[in-house]
């Protein structure tokens, strides 16, 4: 089911959209759908992705804890990470 919505835009930028949308053989209407729906889809991803991520973590069984590098190792003046070398 579709529904209509009122959408308030400046005068200025209607005129360019519907410029666009003509040059893309195309409604601004179908414009604002695909964007909103093109929006929907990235939010929906990206939580899927955050979920993944937490889900990882939570079951994880690597953990640092209070993991520190000893004195001699920290202050050895050797270089800790490849990119210094």
């Amino acid at each position: 089911m579709t529904r209509n919505i009122t959408l308030a835009i400046d005068d200025a930028l209607l005129d360019k959209v519907r410029v666009l949308a003509a040059m893309k053989r195309t409604s601004v209407n179908e414009m604002v759908r695909g964007f909103l729906a093109r929006l929907v889809e990235e939010e929906t991803e990206h939580d899927e992705a955050t979920e993944a991520l937490l889900k990882l973590a939570r079951e994880s069984e690597g953990r640092m804890g209070d993991w520190r590098p000893a004195r001699e190792d920290a202050y050895s003046g050797e270089p800790r990470f490849d990119r210094w070398r």
